[in-house]
């Protein structure tokens, strides 16, 4: 979930901005994009990183690495799209679901994996990371969703 609300809050912290003033907003974005992809490309790569570990933490962190590279894609045509098309819109719903998904397993082989600390430290460190990340995001997400619920409803009626 921690991609999917990055995408979602640079598309709306974009909107902010008129057309014109977009173009840096882009590299505020680029700036955010590197911060969340060079600390998890720096641990993959880490001769530890390919130690035994009971979890497939390493094929968790690749999976994540691979969605934050989309991520990057969403967030970038979201900033510079305006309207964004409704396809595009779909296909990062269901990345939303991807995230999701991707934000379950880590949090499993997290919870799962406390033998790999002695192993894999920076691979299980960064883990918890993602887990913890994933946790707020979908808390964000909840009461945002709840937030939008409760203003979409219509409102009683009277008499």
């Amino acid at each position: 979930m921690f991609l999917y609300l990055l995408v979602s809050a640079a598309y709306h912290s974009s909107r902010w901005l008129p057309r014109t003033q977009r173009l840096k907003f882009q590299i505020v974005n680029v700036v955010f994009i590197l911060v969340v992809l060079i600390p998890q490309i720096y641990i993959m790569a880490r001769p530890k990183s390919s130690r035994y570990c009971k979890q497939p933490l390493l094929i968790n962190l690749c999976v994540s690495v691979a969605l934050s590279f989309i991520a990057s894609g969403f967030s970038l045509l979201f900033t510079l799209l305006d309207p964004v098309p409704q396809s595009l819109w779909a296909s990062f719903h269901l990345f939303g679901l991807l995230s999701c998904g991707l934000g379950l397993s880590t949090s499993i082989l997290t919870l799962t994996a406390a033998e790999c600390v002695k192993s894999t430290p920076e691979l299980y460190h960064m883990s918890a990371a993602l887990t913890v990340a994933s946790a707020v995001s979908a808390g964000v997400l909840l009461l945002r969703g709840g937030l939008w619920l409760s203003n979409r409803r219509p409102a009683a009626q009277t008499g």
